[in-house]
């Protein structure tokens, strides 16, 4: 009596040779903890020009980092069209290659 598991891999075998795939399907991440994953903040300033916002912060968890007031890199910069000096906003920000670089901006609600 062969295992489950060999019957298996002969099928996924099976595909691989007629040309076709079997992918992992992940589970899309609920609204809720992409939610909970953005940092709270207050817009101080605004530069268009040269891409970069200036934000008053509490912690980001994903960064470990404590509340503080800093620059942010922003890779598109219609992101800044959403928002106004002294606007309260939530955002999300990751470090890539020691850029900090606000990634999601919203206005809080």
């Amino acid at each position: 009596m062969k295992s489950i598991a060999f019957h298996a891999a002969v099928a996924l075998l099976a595909l691989g040779a007629a040309g076709l795939s079997v992918k992992a399907q992940t589970p899309p991440v609920p609204t809720q903890a992409v939610a909970a994953d953005m940092a709270e903040g207050e817009v101080r300033k605004i530069d268009k020009e040269n891409g970069k916002i200036t934000l008053r912060h509490g912690p980001i968890k994903q960064l470990d980092m404590p509340g503080m007031t800093m620059v942010f890199q922003v890779p598109d910069v219609a992101l800044l069209d959403r928002v106004r000096v002294g606007d309260k906003v939530r955002f999300a920000a990751s470090n890539a290659a020691g850029k900090l670089t606000v990634t999601q901006l919203q206005p809080a609600q």
